[in-house]
């Protein structure tokens, strides 16, 4: 995303720091002058800047400072902190109450990406187990209920809208009360957007609000107007009850840190922000750790959230068996399942300390998605037998047949079979010296569980399967071993861990 070249150029900035020998004034100064230099090319406004600058230099008295303080790292905090602060508004976001109509209505002008965000807010909350619906009533557009149609066909999420009645406020009223009967707990409504502000698109929002009594209504905002978005925000808030913003297109615009601060500025929770085309595109928002991702500091909290969503703990048979040090083919198979529930590749690698969310290419990205694709049809081949023999790659290689079977029946070369062969003999041997650990598979902690000794022969058999360049970017053992022990602990005290700048 280009957001990232906004968090490598502050990084660097703050790497500076590393880089001198004494940290005085001049130092701070050139320090500063970089971060705010990068803040105004991605078109933050300019008093938001002089703010944070001053901010800063009002936190940080060199002259008064003990000489035993670490100066660079207070430094980093205090930059830390007032980034945080530039996109935080300081108003608490509206939340969907479990078990009862949550009506969400979806406002905006046309072409802001409207029609896909709700769609990607209706997918997100099913995923985590809500019975969501969509409601077309942008009866403005030619084309608006077959996109909604299309994309909440594709995401299995049941639909309401019509190609004969004209009136936006019947069609929403009428949605409305037919999923509330159905007891529906998201119920979603997206309005008609205009080119611009214009009065009419106001009047047929407050008749399509008063109609359907929205819990929240939601703001959708192209961040590629940059701080144009705070005046667009505001017309909106003052004609109607907008109680949250998403903003959409953050991955392809320079003007998204100028957009998310502007925002801000109105006092208005950013809940989510749209970061692809594609419906898993889409993250909650919570300022501190999109400041960490952002600074390739990682989200571990949001990663355990992406990981307990997948609720592996329910597969106890797994679990048992992982205990002994068996894995099966079969299990490799339903691991590469859980992966690709988990997102976008790019989206996972920003929440794990030392990566940046453009660490993975798009390229690379279809790239990898397209081979663990390719693995999981070459296993679709393979049966039973195969699939659920603790050790799979000896029964290949005694009986070579069924490789040339396998290779035929998934339209692939037997050389591709013996690689997937030789990768899943890496993840059984894993296993296997896992399984010997005591303590590994219990709750809790569980750095209290296993002896430090044999957590050491983890780590270092985790290192010698990584990538030498993935090992590097999460600033080596030291960085592997921090993010185990923060991984482990369930991200208590996440924020506090990371604030210190580690991997700087």
């Amino acid at each position: 995303m280009v957001l990232a070249d906004l968090g490598r150029k502050i990084t660097s900035a703050l790497r500076s720091l590393s880089n001198a020998t004494i940290i005085n004034e001049e130092v701070l100064g050139a320090m500063l002058k970089e971060v705010c230099t990068a803040l105004l090319e991605a078109d933050v406004n300019i008093k938001l800047v002089k703010q944070l600058r001053e901010n800063v230099k009002s936190a940080i008295d060199l002259e008064e400072m003990a000489s035993g303080l670490n100066k660079r790292k207070m430094i980093q905090h205090s930059v830390f902190k007032e980034l945080v602060k530039l996109v935080d508004p300081g108003v608490k976001a509206w939340t969907p109450t479990k078990g009862k109509p949550n009506v969400i209505m979806f406002v905006g002008l046309q072409g802001s990406g409207k029609t896909t965000t709700c769609s990607k807010l209706a997918y997100y909350y099913q995923r985590k187990g809500w019975k969501t619906c969509l409601i077309c009533a942008d009866t403005f557009r030619a084309g608006a209920f077959d996109q909604l149609k299309q994309n909440a066909t594709k995401a299995r999420i049941p639909f309401y809208g019509s190609y004969t009645e004209m009136d936006p406020v019947n069609i929403a009223y009428e949605g409305v009360e037919k999923f509330k009967n159905e007891n529906f707990e998201i119920i979603i409504v997206d309005t008609s957007g205009r080119h611009k502000q214009e009065d009419s698109l106001f009047e047929e929002m407050l008749q399509v609000s008063n109609a359907t009594q929205p819990d929240n209504i939601v703001y959708v905002m192209d961040a590629s107007i940059g701080q144009a978005c705070e005046s667009q925000a505001k017309a909106f808030k003052d004609k109607v009850d907008v109680a949250s913003v998403i903003v959409t297109k953050l991955d392809g615009h320079a003007k998204g840190g100028g957009a998310l601060s502007a925002v801000a500025a109105t006092k208005s929770p950013i809940i989510f922000i749209g970061t692809g085309e594609h419906i898993d595109d889409f993250e909650p928002f919570k300022t501190q750790p999109f400041i960490s991702k952002l600074l390739g500091m990682g989200d571990i909290e949001g990663l355990i959230d992406k990981v307990n969503e997948l609720k592996l703990d329910d597969n106890e048979a797994l679990i048992e068996k992982l205990k002994h040090g068996q894995f099966t083919l079969r299990d490799m198979y339903e691991q590469f399942q859980n992966i690709m529930k988990m997102g976008p590749f790019s989206q996972i690698l920003g929440m794990i300390p030392g990566f940046g969310q453009d660490f993975m290419s798009k390229g690379n990205e279809q790239e990898s998605m397209a081979r663990l694709k390719k693995l999981m049809t070459i296993m679709d081949s393979m049966n039973d037998q195969e699939l659920d023999n603790t050790d799979g790659a000896k029964l290949f290689s005694k009986q070579p047949g069924r490789i040339q079977r396998v290779a035929r029946g998934s339209g692939v070369s037997t050389r591709d079979v013996q690689e997937l062969l030789a990768q899943y003999t890496k993840f059984a041997q894993m296993v296997k010296k896992m399984g010997g650990i005591k303590g590994l598979f219990k709750g809790g902690d569980m750095s209290k569980n296993v002896n430090p000794s044999q957590m050491a022969k983890l780590n270092q058999q985790m290192a010698k399967m990584m990538d030498p360049r993935v090992l590097q970017h999460m600033g080596g053992m030291a960085g592997l071993q921090s993010m185990m022990r923060q991984f482990q602990q369930g991200a208590a005290g996440n924020m506090k861990g990371m604030m210190g700048f580690n991997n700087m």
